[in-house]
């Protein structure tokens, strides 16, 4: 099992930006030392939910500032960022981290992004294949040319070659989030292990995993794939030596983050959306995920592979909002929770 955190640099009531983006940084330098193997950056624009606008920059400088721990983007944006300059960037922190680098990739929302940065929501609505199958040839083929709806270019030469590093794998590996059935077929029928989201719950992902393996075999993909995709679980992790005591953690910061954070996001062409309640969907979080003593929160992250059969998890640590307590969290998970699993 490979246990990692996620984050989000969330700007909490009362905070500055620079203050969450701080906090952020010194998780993940955190979780390096606590012996975690994978730190997983966020991105967002324009809202407080996170103040990291690309995850791929600060993995940048996370693997600077690191010498072991995986390092991915959950995600980067497809629909607001040339796939072209995304591989890129991919391939180059490939090569200079000797394989450190995970790029994760999604669809993101219906937002005012995608009018600020001239994608338009027909990029958002059908244009994530076309992006995906682009990055894909970029970070595995010696040169690519395009001649799709929303890309069309000569062939050029890929440099650098991500293939070209000292390292075991042909390029950075590329994993999907996948909200929906349709998500997970697309991810299923290139073969890209998919991240999966904190608001759902075992049987869900568990029926998100068993799609994704029926459409590869039916695909084609060898069983080695279909068995062996590294799955990742996205979740929240909240430790405390009584269970009450972390959810209480949780319970007072969590929700006016989210009211904060999640209402911020503008949709691009103006129509309304429902915001989850925030108390609510902090007390399903509290329920999902592995959110008290150290033993409970081992046994909540082996059932979960267990039933799911996903053995990769990025688990929200900051959710406290505090800078101290949320170091101490990874400190936790690293020596206390961790050891449990083997």
């Amino acid at each position: 099992m490979h246990v990692g955190s996620f984050v989000l640099a969330a700007q909490f009531p009362g905070q500055g930006q620079g203050e969450a983006l701080h906090r952020a940084v010194r998780s993940a330098e955190v979780a390096e030392e606590a012996g975690l193997d994978a730190v997983w950056l966020a991105e967002h624009h324009f809202v407080p939910y996170g103040t990291c606008p690309s995850a791929i920059t600060l993995a940048a400088l996370l693997l600077g500032r690191t010498r072991r721990i995986q390092v991915g983007t959950a995600v980067s944006v497809l629909p607001t960022v040339h796939p072209v300059a995304l591989g890129e960037q991919a391939a180059l922190l490939h090569l200079t981290s000797g394989g450190r680098f995970s790029l994760g990739v999604g669809r993101g929302g219906p937002w005012v992004d995608l009018e600020v940065f001239g994608a338009g929501l027909e990029a958002y609505e059908s244009g994530f294949p076309e992006s995906l199958d682009l990055l894909v040839r970029w970070l595995r083929e010696p040169a690519v040319a395009a001649t799709g709806e929303r890309f069309t270019f000569r062939e050029v030469p890929v440099v650098p070659r991500p293939s070209e590093a000292l390292t075991d794998t042909a390029g950075p590996e590329v994993i999907v989030a996948c909200t929906s059935p349709a998500s997970v077929r697309l991810a299923a029928e290139r073969g890209l292990p998919m991240l999966l989201g904190m608001h759902a719950g075992d049987e869900e992902k568990a029926e998100m995993v068993a799609l994704w393996r029926r459409h590869a075999r039916a695909c084609g993909h060898p069983p080695a794939v279909v068995l062996g995709a590294g799955h990742v679980s996205a979740g929240v992790c909240q430790i405390a030596d009584r269970r009450q005591d972390a959810v209480e953690t949780l319970l007072k910061a969590m929700p006016g983050w989210l009211k904060h954070g999640l209402g911020a996001h503008v949709t691009v062409d103006g129509s309304e959306r429902r915001m989850r309640d925030p108390l609510a969907y902090t007390e399903l979080l509290c329920g999902l995920h592995p959110v008290g003593n150290a033993r409970l929160c081992a046994d909540r992250l082996a059932a979960t592979s267990e039933r799911t059969g996903i053995s990769r998890f990025a688990l929200l640590v900051e959710g406290s909002g505090d800078l101290a307590a949320t170091e101490e969290n990874v400190r936790r998970l690293g020596t206390e929770v961790i050891p449990h699993l083997g």
